[in-house]
């Protein structure tokens, strides 16, 4: 048999080729969000959408991963900031997965058409694309 041989120990922190991420240090409410589109309902997916708002979609995405979750809690509704949506008002049905305390919170990106979802952490999980309103009433 061959000789064995000892794997060497790499001091914590410190690697050849990324550095240690100092996210978990901060708060979420002082990191930028994340999206995640893998939970997105079949009726309201960006799919449905045309050329124009996937490019809104994808332009309010990319501001918004630019602000902290504090920048956007503190920017209007209407902004770059978001509202909460009462899960009762919601006319789609809510994966079964999520328990009745999970929030939804709707960001605008096309005009004053909303994406719905949840945040988890700084994650968003969008669940929804609004496009034609019909989500859930819209004052």
């Amino acid at each position: 048999m061959g000789r064995k041989k000892k794997i060497k120990q790499r001091e914590a922190g410190k690697g050849k080729r990324f550095a240690p991420h100092d996210a978990e240090k901060k708060s979420y409410d002082q990191q930028e969000p994340v999206f995640s589109l893998t939970q997105i309902r079949k009726d309201f997916c960006i799919s449905k959408c045309g050329k124009d708002e996937k490019a809104a979609f994808a332009d309010t995405l990319h501001r918004l991963s630019q602000k902290t979750w504090a920048e956007i809690k503190s920017s209007h509704r209407h902004g770059i900031g978001f509202e909460k949506i009462d899960r009762r008002s919601i006319k789609s049905g809510i994966p079964g997965y999520l328990r009745e305390d999970v929030s939804f919170i709707a960001f605008r990106f096309y005009g004053k058409a909303p994406m719905v979802g949840y945040r988890d952490k700084r994650l968003f999980h969008i669940l929804w694309i609004d496009r034609e309103f019909k989500l859930y009433k819209h004052e």
